[in-house]
């Protein structure tokens, strides 16, 4: 079993220094084999205990496996057009494609459904580490501000752009819960207990055992989920390293052969990235996706080598910039 390399621990000791209540959890498989450690301020071994985290954006990809499931099993298609489930939309030519929010390639600004004024807020709190936006989710959409949003922001038919839109896969969360027929908290958590095999991930915070903590070492508490927050779907599941080792597993062994569908390259993303569904995809080698999550005071990543057989996961109680994925991209090179 490979050992966490010299450059991944000092990764680890340069990001913990100076966060007095850190729990860095890190973990890795391979082979069917995996190891998990937790780190605390001075990038020294802590004593071992399972913590559950908000895994933030990683949430898409749950979302995008639970759209995999509808496709394989043919009730819907990528291709469709949202208004073929949102009945509520006035009728116009053109709404974007289940695929194209998949992909972030629907046109739709990234600080959706913040108004400009609410995303520079959120933009400045992260920057400076402090701010009731941290302690509390600033991001709420109920249906009615969903419906005006998707009519006040009109597209052409075509592949716009990269840009990251933790909206668009709101709206992919809704459609779920339409054809379903349960709503996308109810089914979601259906999925991942039934579906998925995972025993401590669930949509929400409720029953976390862990607070966040900014850049000062104060309390930041968990940020309040709930099902009638329309963006859920885009951010708000808890998990432990545990599971999201297991959940990669399934990904790697394609215990659910839907789950492929994901992994494929549907669409371009950044310089470093093509975009599966849900996924980011390493450029220069496909068989290598990831995403990272952040919420008020979390930071999360998760990478899966799918011809390695590796996975690893970042998951701390501060916000970490870069340096989650940077932890968590030298562990996996490393495997």
């Amino acid at each position: 079993m490979s050992e966490i390399s010299s450059e991944t621990r000092r990764l680890i000791k340069k990001t913990c220094k100076g966060k007095k209540h850190l729990k860095l959890t890190i973990g890795y498989l391979k082979d069917n084999h995996s190891v998990i450690e937790i780190y605390s301020e001075n990038g020294e071994l802590d004593l071992p205990k399972k913590y559950r985290y908000e895994i933030g954006s990683i949430t898409k990809t749950f979302t995008s496996s639970l759209l995999s499931k509808y496709v394989f099993e043919k009730k819907l298609s990528l291709n469709d057009s949202i208004q073929k489930y949102i009945k509520e939309l006035n009728e116009i030519d053109y709404y974007p494609t289940l695929l194209r929010l998949a992909t972030h390639s629907a046109g739709y600004p990234t600080r959706l459904p913040l108004n400009k004024r609410e995303f520079s807020n959120l933009i400045l709190d992260v920057m400076i580490g402090s701010g009731d936006m941290q302690k509390n989710n600033p991001i709420t959409m109920d249906f009615n501000k969903m419906k005006m949003l998707i009519e006040k922001n009109k597209f052409k038919e075509a592949d716009y752009s990269w840009k990251y839109s933790n909206f668009g896969t709101a709206l992919i969360g809704y459609v779920l819960g339409v054809v379903s027929n349960r709503g996308y908290w109810d089914t979601m958590n259906d999925f991942i207990y039934n579906e998925l095999g995972l025993n401590e991930t669930y949509l929400g915070t409720s029953n976390n055992n862990l607070h966040g903590y900014n850049r000062k070492n104060n309390d930041c508490g968990n940020w309040i989920w709930d099902p009638d927050n329309l963006i859920s779907p885009a951010g708000a599941i808890s998990s432990t390293a545990e599971d999201l080792l297991k959940y990669a597993k399934v990904n790697i062994y394609q215990d659910k052969p839907y789950l492929t569908l994901c992994h494929k390259k549907h669409g371009n993303g950044t310089k470093k990235y093509d975009m599966g569904l849900g996924w980011m995809l390493l450029k220069k080698n496909n068989n290598v996706i990831l995403h990272g999550g952040d919420t008020g005071c979390f930071s999360s990543f998760l990478g899966i080598d799918k011809e390695k057989k590796a996975a690893s996961v970042v998951l701390a109680n501060y916000r970490l910039g870069v340096n989650d994925e940077k932890i968590g991209i030298s562990l996996l090179e490393s495997l």
